[in-house]
Parts: C-alpha cells; structure tokens; sequence
C-alpha cells in the first residue's frame, strides 16, 4: 500500500490540493501499477514560522528575499 507524506509552505488552495492528489494517484497507477484504491496521500501544509532554510526560520528568509526586490 503506497504512503506518500507531502510536505509543503502553505497556504495550498483546496483546488491545488485536489489536482495535486490526482496527479500523484495517476503517476503511481501508471509508472507502478498500484491500484488507485491502495494509495495514501497525506499533505501537510508547514506554516513558513515552522520552517527552516538557509539557518534561519523561512518567514525570515521569505521577508529577506522581498526587500531585496523591494
């Protein structure tokens, strides 16, 4: 039974989440046959203050990168 944990910065809209499930399913049916009715899909959406990259929270990282294009 095929388990895949999606974790991603939110926010995701309902609508990409749904896309994103079928995607996933249809890539998994068809590179290795796994039967659609067999497959899990958790998608854990990270709030940026719960992440980290670059050694610093990715809220930070995030505001950085905006006023350097500011």
């Amino acid at each position: 039974m095929p388990y895949v944990n999606v974790q991603l910065l939110g926010p995701v809209t309902r609508a990409e989440k749904e896309e994103l499930v079928r995607d996933i399913t249809a890539s998994l049916v068809k590179k290795l046959g796994k039967k659609p009715e067999t497959i899990n899909i958790v998608i854990q959406e990270i709030p940026a203050e719960n992440w980290g990259y670059q050694g610093m929270l990715t809220d930070e990282w995030l505001a950085r990168q905006a006023d350097r294009t500011t």
